[in-house]
């Protein structure tokens, strides 16, 4: 039997996020998509994921936003979870500096003031720029999810706390994999947690991307199945 590893993709992504990674795992691990339902409260959200993990005993994997879910489902249900990987990803509250753009994005959101992703600026979030599949399947996921998604998942970002201190204190192991000048990430709870001793297995790759799995997946992998290999 493989083992399981279920993928919760971030901000206004979808299954599309894993295209590209999933031919690089899907021979030696049972790959389950969980989308983010649409709600505020992150208490819903874990039940949601908690009901399709049942009694199961599996590893997790988040990116960006998933990845605070994942670690927030961990801290709720330790005895479920073998392993938690983070890509893109902080367990950490959204920092002071990015709250008012947030609130003020959120705000006109909730009068449905929103603004499609056209390709020129999925190209700008891209570390590849030559990539137009690629550039496409950011907009389309962006576009697709629209504003009804648009506005929890922002809205959650803000009610988000600082995980870490209780995350590094279960025994599982616990990988963070992340490019360097990502603008997308919080460096700020990067560095606090580089100067913590802890079990956290942290890499960094070179680059702008925060949409690693669909722009460096193979690289991706690897790490992946090194994360698989630790008990």
């Amino acid at each position: 039997m493989k083992e399981i590893i279920y993928l919760i993709p971030g901000l206004m992504t979808d299954k599309r996020l894993w295209s590209r990674l999933i031919p690089h795992l899907e021979d030696e691990y049972e790959l389950i998509h969980f989308q983010i339902p649409l709600s505020e409260d992150f208490d819903e959200i874990i039940e949601d994921l908690d009901r399709e993990i049942g009694n199961k005993k599996v590893n997790i994997l988040g990116f960006s936003l998933g990845g605070y879910i994942a670690s927030y489902y961990t801290l709720k249900n330790p005895e479920k979870i073998k392993r938690l990987f983070l890509v893109s990803s902080t367990p950490s509250s959204t920092e002071e500096k990015d709250i008012a753009r947030r609130e003020k994005k959120l705000q006109e959101a909730r009068e449905d003031n929103f603004t499609p992703l056209n390709l020129e600026k999925a190209k700008e979030l891209l570390e590849i720029k030559d990539d137009e599949e690629l550039i496409h399947i950011v907009s389309s996921m962006f576009n697709d999810l629209g504003n009804k998604a648009f506005v929890p998942q922002l809205a959650t970002t803000l009610k988000r706390e600082d995980l870490f201190d209780d995350l590094v204190k279960l025994n599982i192991p616990i990988g963070l994999y992340y490019s360097t000048e990502d603008r997308l990430l919080n460096h700020t709870s990067i560095n606090e947690i580089l100067q913590k001793e802890n079990r956290l297995k942290v890499v960094a790759r070179e680059g702008t991307s925060h949409n690693i799995p669909l722009e460096f997946s193979k690289e991706l992998s690897v790490h992946i199945k090194n994360w698989m290999t630790h008990e």
